[in-house]
């Protein structure tokens, strides 16, 4: 059983501090699969996968990557994973080329330049401009390939899509799948509900520096809210789209407009919809934090601080 885990963390805490950014993490991650860890801002996740690199340790708390001990074995670990960090530092006066070639004679020259030219041929990258001239998408791709370049065992990637538009982040998303089919593991952060959605096997939730939750991707449906701004020809009654499950009501402006908020599938407010005299309609995703005030605060789920002041004083 143990065999088949790429990542097992038990009772993790670390503290900034006065400031406790991890709070008693459990985590398993299977060999060979694609783990979305997500989270707001804030909540614990580039502090969670510094302390499986080694890069910061922890008050308490045990971790195997691999089936190494980080602390033991990191220079041994580090060979063996593929790790982008949220805020990766380059040499500006290095061309592209340069520092992936830097990064790859860090690892024993193991990489294989066929890949890394075809890798930076869908990211759409030029390798021979220099990295000060890249905008932030561009050094983000830099991060990408240095990751991937060397066809690592487990890829640890913080915030992964940062910086790249939506036709770059779905060339991402296809070369991670290629990755893992190669049979790597995948462990990627993100706070954006419908990346993980689009790409994650399994998702483990984190606020507060707590796991609140484990789930497969179909079930962040159940946590999706949507706010949709409608205005109408006419006066109108709304009391049948807020008698529709899932919606509530926001705001009301006059009898002629009115913000709704949609948990869950839109399917049923849409059907509803159809017979209202719609002349404008505009809809937002809510933030990652403000889906987990509604999801932990109306009484679905506790919130994880509160748990654990609890657990304090029994």
């Amino acid at each position: 059983m143990k065999d088949a885990l790429a990542i097992e963390i038990k009772g993790l805490i670390k503290a900034y501090g006065p400031v406790q950014a991890l709070r008693g993490v459990n985590l398993e991650v299977r060999r060979g699969e694609i783990l979305g860890f997500l989270g707001p801002n804030g909540a614990g996740k580039t502090t969670t996968i510094r302390c499986l690199l080694d890069l910061i340790r922890p008050q308490s708390g045990q971790m195997r990557v691999l089936g190494l001990d980080p602390r033991k074995d990191s220079v041994a670990l580090r060979s063996r994973v593929g790790y982008l960090p949220g805020e990766l530092k380059l040499e500006g006066n290095l061309t592209v080329k340069e520092t992936l070639r830097y990064f790859d004679n860090l690892r024993g020259r193991r990489s294989d330049w066929r890949y890394v030219r075809r890798l930076a041929e869908q990211l759409e990258l030029d390798l021979e401009k220099p990295v000060k001239n890249l905008s932030k998408g561009n050094k983000q791709k830099v991060g990408l390939i240095q990751a991937l370049m060397s066809r690592p065992e487990l890829l640890l990637l913080d915030e992964p899509t940062s910086g790249l538009d939506p036709l770059m982040q779905q060339v991402v998303y296809r070369l991670l799948r290629e990755a893992r089919a190669g049979g790597a593991t995948v462990f990627f952060s993100s706070h954006v509900i419908s990346e993980v959605e689009a790409i994650a096997e399994r998702v483990a939730i984190i606020r507060s520096g707590v796991i609140v939750e484990e789930a497969e991707p179909g079930a962040l449906i159940n946590m999706s809210l949507r706010r949709f701004r409608l205005r109408f020809r006419e006066p109108v009654d709304i009391d049948p789209l807020t008698a529709v499950e899932g919606v509530t009501l926001v705001e009301r402006k006059g009898d002629r407009e009115a913000t709704l908020q949609v948990e869950g599938e839109v399917d049923g407010f849409i059907k509803a919809l159809g017979a209202f005299p719609v002349s404008d309609l505009q809809s937002d995703h809510l933030s990652l934090e403000e889906v987990f005030l509604a999801y932990y605060k109306n009484g679905q789920k506790n919130d994880p601080r509160e748990e654990q002041e609890d657990a304090g004083r029994v």
